[in-house]
């Protein structure tokens, strides 16, 4: 069974908006959104969030937006009849959403769906960290990647927002570090900040136990044209 997703935020125009954008790159998984309050205002909802939970089979990840919709969310999960087969993200709302949903589309189960929206969280924090702490964490500074791949595009539209979506998605659900052209291959939003077209070449490197596979599975959605050809 697909893992299923629950949008919580403030704003019921930012979660369904939210839930929209996933959608595009995931329409297998079910995604529901609880934004605002049960009267229209800007706020959470316990009754919202809760009714999503019922309105789901067995298996949701949750991603909130502010602070105060992890309380709420959390305050639901005390009162779900089974909050074993829900987990609480702790990942940025679009981008972990959008990671989240590519991997459960992917066939994640319920913890490598949570891990992906949360590996772009850690990606996000490691890209604001001064260069010494970088190097105390783990940097692959000095060392050369366990495995390397050359792509080319070919699909029309370039790397835009579902094809990095794609990408991040899978590649946050490896256990691997990976780099494309020089960026976070788990950022979304750093992979659309390249800007590249068709027939640009990509060059991916990566370490780690999924290095080989995660440079498998990204030349294999390059060399598919990410299904758009």
């Amino acid at each position: 069974m697909t893992v299923s997703l629950v949008v919580v935020s403030h704003s019921e125009k930012i979660a369904d908006g939210a839930a929209e954008l996933a959608a595009q790159m995931a329409p297998d998984v079910r995604i529901v959104a609880a934004g605002g309050t049960t009267d229209g205002r800007i706020g959470t909802s316990l009754e919202k969030v809760l009714a999503a939970f019922d309105s789901l089979p067995e298996g949701a990840v949750i991603l909130t937006d502010l602070g105060s919709a992890v309380m709420t969310a959390e305050s639901a999960l005390e009162f779900a009849e089974n909050p074993e087969t829900l987990l609480l993200a702790d990942a940025p709302l679009v981008e972990g959403l959008v990671a989240a949903a590519v991997a459960a589309q992917g066939g994640a189960d319920l913890q490598g769906v949570k891990q992906a929206a949360e590996a772009v969280g850690r990606a996000a924090h490691a890209v604001d960290l001064p260069a010494e702490q970088l190097v105390n964490a783990g940097s692959v500074t000095g060392k050369g990647p366990d495995f390397i791949g050359e792509f080319e595009l070919i699909n029309e539209a370039g790397l835009h927002a579902r094809p990095a979506a794609k990408i991040a998605g899978g590649v946050s659900a490896l256990d691997a570090k990976v780099e494309l052209n020089g960026v976070d291959a788990a950022s979304m939003t750093s992979l659309m900040t390249l800007g590249a077209g068709k027939g640009r070449a990509l060059h991916v490197e990566a370490w780690g136990v999924d290095a080989e596979r995660a440079v498998n599975y990204i030349g294999g959605l390059v060399q598919a044209g990410f299904g758009e050809t």
